[in-house]
């Protein structure tokens, strides 16, 4: 691998590339506010980010990456269209792997830009695709949208909606939610034990968390509806079983998504985007009719996007991360920007990695 100097040059030979497609150079501060994280992401980041405590700014983290701080930064003084390259480390813990090190070099590219978004996908891509193109890698593609859109064309409240909605990113959390509003499995025992109650509220103990009384009776009356509900049809529950399950060739997997937007009709408009991007894809030279999509693609490691996704991996001997990973994060912009969102898109590649390649080859 390469030695530290050796890295941040091949970093810079990166960002130069993208520098020379009208990117401006732009950074992020080290430190960043915990409180901003931890209303994207809940408590799971606090698994892989080094947190801090400042007596002025409060809970600060490690930047565990820079997409975030960018979004800010653009959504508070940017104009559109607007492209942006940074360069430098971001700090994750490594719970499970000590070989893998908890800080390294990322070099990002940021486009936000609504004119056309199917091609600004593909810019990106492929910007990333030609960084690699001295090494063997294995594209992975796929698309958050589509999920997203069929779970809110679900005939079920839009509790439930909100709830698979905001559990993508945790497969099994998501389908254990997915079956029991199905029916296909059973209510929690307790959960039925307190709803059989006529006054679940009577002789409760003396509060000791932080929940008021009104807030738990608030909270069992959610639940009470939540099981006078509907289940979700077992025709829809199979539909999303389908669609989760499409992995193929990008062509072949736009005919199946095709096919099920038949039934799913709250899909077709992301269906339709995959088309447009793979044209964009093919107009700037890479093989679509050969390169692979997954449905599921994404779902346990890219919680902001919200469309198209895609990394690059090495040999599975190799035993690395992705190479490069990207993809649309549409939704992360409102958030940020007070309700006021931007198209945007963007990828990260780490140098080490494919010095780490290289070596192997």
């Amino acid at each position: 691998m390469d030695t530290g100097q050796d890295s941040w040059a091949r970093a810079r030979r990166y960002q130069s590339v993208i520098t020379g497609q009208g990117a401006v150079v732009t950074d992020a501060d080290y430190l960043q506010s915990a409180g901003t994280l931890l209303d994207l992401y809940g408590e799971d980041i606090r698994a892989r980010a080094f947190t801090t405590h400042d007596p002025v700014r409060g809970e600060q983290m490690l930047r565990p990456d820079f997409t975030v701080p960018i979004v800010q930064q653009h959504m508070a003084h940017g104009a559109e269209p607007a492209r942006y390259t940074y360069l430098g480390k971001v700090f994750r813990k490594q719970e499970k792997d000590e070989n893998r090190p908890t800080e390294f070099v990322q070099v990002g590219y940021e486009i936000f830009d609504g004119a056309n978004p199917a091609a600004a996908d593909a810019e990106v891509f492929a910007t990333l695709a030609g960084l690699l193109s001295d090494v063997e890698v294995t594209a992975a593609t796929g698309d958050i949208g589509v999920l997203r859109a069929a779970v809110e064309g679900l005939k079920t409240t839009e509790r439930r909606r909100a709830a698979l909605l905001r559990h993508l990113w945790r497969p099994r959390r998501f389908k254990a939610l997915l079956d029991r509003y199905g029916g296909r499995s059973d209510m929690p025992a307790a959960r039925a034990t307190l709803l059989a109650q006529d006054d679940p509220m009577a002789g409760m103990p003396p509060l000791l968390g932080l929940r008021t009384q009104a807030e738990i009776a608030e909270r069992i009356e959610v639940l009470r509806e939540d099981a006078a509900a509907a289940p979700i049809s077992a025709v829809e529950l199979d539909l999303i079983d389908t669609l989760l399950k499409v992995r193929e060739t990008a062509p072949n997997a736009l005919v199946a998504l095709r096919d099920l937007s038949v039934d799913l009709p709250s899909i077709a408009p992301a269906v339709d985007g995959i088309a447009r991007r793979l044209d964009a894809l093919a107009t700037r030279g890479i093989a679509v009719d050969t390169l692979p999509f997954e449905a599921s693609y994404g779902r346990t490691s890219m919680e902001y996007y919200d469309g198209f996704v895609f990394g690059f991996s090495a040999d599975p001997r190799l035993n690395l991360p992705p190479l490069a990973t990207g993809g649309r994060y549409d939704a992360l912009t409102t958030v940020l920007g007070g309700g006021v969102g931007v198209p945007a898109v963007g990828g990260v590649i780490r140098p080490d990695l494919v010095a780490a390649v290289e070596a192997a080859q």
